[in-house]
């Protein structure tokens, strides 16, 4: 994917996504931050951990863009088992690593294992429910009736922000934030790209889930286990109380043998 990035297209959009990493993850503390995937985005840029790392899954095309930025540091690394310690990251990005990931369950699990209690991770991804989606869809059709060139790159698959929803659930993940963008066609070319940018305000406004792409903010909420001691069960309860006897009063009067014969 890394050639379609440079396409008007591809720029289009990682400016929109760059600009939505830079207002989710600015104000995410911690002290470790790691981009896996898609190095021709810093999605760190506006986050302010003292360490930050890019992983790439793959060699990039150059030598030198494996080169870190200030303040990154690149590795390489299997995305579904990550150099990392259980629960040593405070913050990790995905940025469209899900769609590229030969299986994007075993990841999301490695991203669970890596990062703390209350830890975050923010997804980037391209929505099948847009008309990107459906642009996409019509190719494959033609192109299995002998025609039609994809608008998108082969390389990965669509995962719905639906489907994506159920498997932060299931690993203890909290969605705190989904937005969608990039409600313009399936054009490549930039002038007819700018000729729909009015789409962008409307689609923003009356369709908000069939942009073409949607970057979500999740925050890893572990249940901690409850140590119970011995005097874990509660008390026995009596099966029947025991009644209440009245006592004489001692200036009561007594009842004579003959006052209680009976008449």
């Amino acid at each position: 994917m890394h050639h379609w990035f440079q396409t008007p297209p591809g720029q289009y959009l990682l400016a929109w996504e760059r600009a939505q990493f830079d207002a989710a993850l600015a104000d995410v503390f911690g002290y470790h931050a790691l981009q896996l995937g898609l190095a021709d985005i810093d999605a760190l840029a506006a986050n302010r951990m003292p360490h930050r790392w890019l992983a790439l899954t793959a060699l990039p095309p150059a030598a030198d863009e494996a080169a870190p930025s200030a303040g990154r540091w690149a590795l390489v690394s299997d995305s579904t088992a990550l150099p990392f310690a259980e629960a040593s990251l405070d913050l990790v990005v995905l940025p469209h690593t899900l769609e590229l990931s030969p299986d994007p369950h075993a990841t999301l699990r490695e991203v669970q294992r890596v990062l703390v209690h209350e830890g975050k991770v923010a997804i980037a991804g391209l929505n099948p429910i847009s008309l990107w989606g459906l642009r996409q869809w019509r190719s494959h059709l033609y192109r299995g009736l002998g025609g039609g060139q994809p608008f998108l790159p082969q390389a990965g698959e669509f995962i719905g922000h639906w489907r994506l929803r159920d498997w932060l659930q299931l690993l203890q993940f909290e969605l705190e934030s989904v937005s969608f963008g990039c409600w313009r066609p399936a054009v490549r070319s930039p002038r007819r790209l700018a000729r729909y940018a009015w789409m962008d305000r409307l689609g923003a406004r009356w369709w908000p889930v069939f942009g073409a792409a949607y970057v979500m903010l999740a925050v890893k909420r572990t249940h901690g286990a409850r140590l119970i001691g011995a005097r874990w069960k509660a008390a026995p309860v009596a099966a029947t109380a025991p009644a209440t006897v009245a006592h004489r009063r001692a200036d009561a009067p007594t009842l004579t043998e003959t006052e209680l014969e009976p008449r």
